[in-house]
């Protein structure tokens, strides 16, 4: 397997595009392009031709460039599996247990509905990386537009059970907002309140807050911890099963 190079391109508002760029053949994908010019814009910057997209959900901000991106470069669209119908230009699919290649490096699929009922996740092992789309955020989790607590619940804990030093690329910037709420519902934690204030330091300068390590993840997400009995007492659900903690989580997120 190979390393990649990694980039990160903003677009939109708040979203978060990647190339993904094998050194060893030169294979580069970009990965949910809301928007195809900046990230062209970024590849040419790179001297990098983009051979394939990446998709892990249907969503327009994640897809919008598919178009643009495949008639520019030739690019392969892929994209999950269960949304074959709703990824424009879509060429081939992934699905959990089914590796995908880019170049000489290998990530492994993983099915994570909840947000939207196809949703996948690329993880790169070779390079830590992992490409969650909108399940999971820095701080968060996505909304539950098409599946159940159930279903995003079991997404989390598979992508939870990721080693520490994964580090989570998510499709958005919402870290600071995630951080406010997440301090509303757990002010004690210390590991969170130390985090929430790096946050805020590294926004007033303009820096992202994206990616992040999965065992601060671990630590300070409120929505990887609805097994932990200190946040199920902390919300009023001591010992109430994990999912009814997390759906409550989900639904006070909600409302914030």
């Amino acid at each position: 397997m190979a390393k990649l190079r990694i980039q990160q391109v903003p677009c939109l508002k708040d979203n978060y595009a990647y190339l993904l760029h094998c050194t060893q053949t030169g294979a580069t994908a970009a990965l949910d392009p809301s928007e195809a010019e900046p990230v062209l814009e970024a590849a040419a910057a790179q001297g990098w031709r983009i051979s394939h997209v990446l998709n892990t959900h249907h969503h327009w901000d994640h897809v919008g460039g598919n178009g643009g991106i495949k008639s520019a470069t030739g690019a392969r669209v892929v994209g999950p599996e269960p949304d074959r119908e709703r990824i424009p230009e879509i060429d081939e699919t992934v699905a959990e247990g089914r590796p995908f290649r880019l170049g000489h490096a290998e990530a492994e699929i993983f099915f994570i509905p909840g947000h939207t009922r196809g949703h996948m996740a690329f993880w790169f092992p070779e390079s830590r990386a992992l490409f969650c789309g909108d399940t999971l955020f820095t701080l968060g989790c996505g909304r539950l537009f098409e599946g159940t607590p159930q279903q995003m619940w079991a997404s989390l804990l598979k992508l939870r059970a990721l080693p520490d030093d994964a580090q989570v690329h998510c499709g958005h910037e919402y870290t600071e907002s995630n951080a406010r709420f997440a301090l509303a519902i757990d002010p004690d934690n210390a590991a969170l309140k130390r985090r929430a204030e790096q946050v805020k330091a590294a926004r007033a300068e303009g820096r992202p807050t994206v990616p992040a390590g999965m065992a601060e993840e671990r630590a300070t997400n409120p929505f990887l911890r609805a097994d932990d009995p200190r946040l199920a007492a902390a919300v009023g659900m001591a010992g109430a099963p994990p999912v009814q903690v997390f759906a409550e989580i989900r639904r006070r997120k909600d409302n914030f």
